[in-house]
């Protein structure tokens, strides 16, 4: 017997990462099949359950190969990029990975004829002095031209259970006796909640909303980099030091991390950078309603969130009351 009208394909690239599996989760509610492309399918079996038996299946790709990039868009009818990297590593670099990676994906996905959707991110400039932000600057560019219907969204920090921003910082809190302010900690943010990104996903690939544009994601709170600090300390009811650490240093000290083997730096010198400028939405973007909002998206409050995953990090785990003023 011949299984006719099956639900639409959606490959999903980088599923098995921090935003990539709760991508693959909203999309498996909505009753999509889902392939997950990634580098090792033999580490994601995780996401199996997340759907009903044989909805989800994983295949091998790699955004430096641009053959099984083709290979794993076949047959799709949409395609989610979810892989971004924050810091460089051997041949996995911003270029390789976040600029020609990506017009391999748009080059496969305009092949296929699918529709894509891209994560990008605020602060995305080809011209910009960070080689982070350059490579997502030139990716847009580079789908803009491509494929000019695709979905761009660019999120600010996003937080969730996974993160590596507040879980980074409270896990160096139970170590350190202080945590540096970079630039005296007064680049602003607007944490946006994983959930609500992957929800701005299904949406785009559902076609509720307009085709063809870059939003910007962001919470519905504007922090300083200070200011989110002071909230996740609050959260694991630690009272550590906030010490002001100029650009200058902290681009000097992230150099020298970044030339020790195996070291995994907690700042980059390209980071530093980025920390050069705020990252929130724009008030264009808030007119235009290219926005979660203008999604009919509403946006999680980061501290309704913070307790259900930062919790581990209090001094004695989920025993321990917050026992501090909110």
């Amino acid at each position: 017997m011949t299984v006719t009208n099956l639900p639409p394909l959606v490959t999903v690239f980088g599923g098995t990462g921090f935003v990539g599996r709760h991508v693959v989760r909203a999309l498996a509610k909505r009753g999509y099949r889902i392939r997950v492309a990634v580098r090792r399918p033999d580490l994601g079996g995780f996401l199996l359950p997340a759907g009903y038996i044989g909805q989800i299946t994983l295949t091998q790709a790699n955004l430096r190969y641009r053959q099984s990039v083709f290979k794993a868009i076949e047959g799709s009818s949409y395609v989610v990029n979810c892989v971004g990297i924050m810091f460089e590593s051997g041949r996995n670099t911003f270029d390789a990975v976040q600029d020609l990676g990506v017009r391999s994906i748009a080059e496969a996905t305009r092949a296929a004829g699918a529709r894509l959707v891209h994560i990008s991110a605020i602060g995305a400039d080809a011209n910009s002095d960070s080689a982070y932000a350059r490579s997502k600057g030139r990716a847009e560019a580079t789908i803009q031209s491509i494929l000019p219907h695709s979905v761009i969204l660019r999120p600010s920090i996003v937080f969730g259970p996974e993160d590596s921003f507040f879980n980074n910082f409270a896990s160096m809190a139970r170590l350190a006796p202080a945590l540096p302010l970079v630039g005296g900690g007064e680049t602003r943010f607007q944490p946006v909640y994983v959930e609500d990104l992957a929800e701005a996903v299904a949406r785009s690939v559902d076609g509720t909303i307009e085709m063809g544009r870059t939003y910007e994601l962001g919470g519905p709170e504007v922090l300083t980099f200070k200011e989110c600090l002071e909230t996740m300390l609050r959260v694991i009811n630690r009272d550590n030091k906030l010490v002001s650490l100029p650009f200058g240093i902290a681009s000097l000290l992230g150099s020298i991390a970044s030339l020790i083997p195996f070291l995994t730096p907690p700042i980059t010198s390209d980071q530093v950078k980025l920390l050069k400028k705020d990252n929130v939405v724009s008030e264009d973007a808030v007119r235009e309603g290219r926005t979660l909002q203008g999604m009919g998206i509403r946006p999680t409050l980061l501290a309704s969130i913070l307790p259900s995953y930062l919790v581990h990090y209090r001094p004695q785990g989920q025993y321990t009351g917050t026992g501090r003023a909110a």
